[in-house]
């Protein structure tokens, strides 16, 4: 099954071994993310390897495991969705992922942002809908 993951998803994975950590390596969903989440993430580095007690050499290692398990789409096969979704998304950092949703036919998103939820578009998925959908 095709999700989009959101960062605030491959963050939470970072900073602790936990549930959402057990999906991101289910292999029941196939993650696909836009190519930028990378870039988002790595900005906010230092604070979450201090936040995780880890090392750089921790960090990563294990960014580069969570991302073997995400397919990272780019901007060009999904840059045409985003004058249509400017309408209905209010954080404009939000719209790729709901473009990449669009572009990849996926079954919807994966965050706990609330803001996702604003919308009726694209289905969003937290830990719990995903749990419910391998147990």
């Amino acid at each position: 099954m095709k999700i989009v993951v959101d960062s605030n998803r491959v963050i939470a994975s970072l900073l602790k071994d936990s549930t959402t950590r057990e999906i991101l390596h289910n292999r029941t969903f196939d993650f696909v993310a836009p190519e930028f989440i990378k870039v988002e993430i790595l900005k906010y580095k230092k604070g979450l390897m201090s936040k995780a007690s880890i090392t750089e050499e921790e960090f990563d290692l294990l960014l580069s495991l969570l991302f073997e398990r995400v397919t990272l789409i780019p901007k060009v096969r999904y840059n045409k969705y985003f004058k249509d979704l400017s309408a209905d998304i209010s954080d404009a950092k939000d719209i790729p992922y709901f473009a990449c949703s669009l572009a990849t036919k996926s079954k919807g998103i994966w965050s706990h942002d609330p803001d996702f939820q604003k919308q009726n578009k694209v289905k969003i998925f937290t830990n719990i809908d995903l749990l419910r959908l391998v147990r």
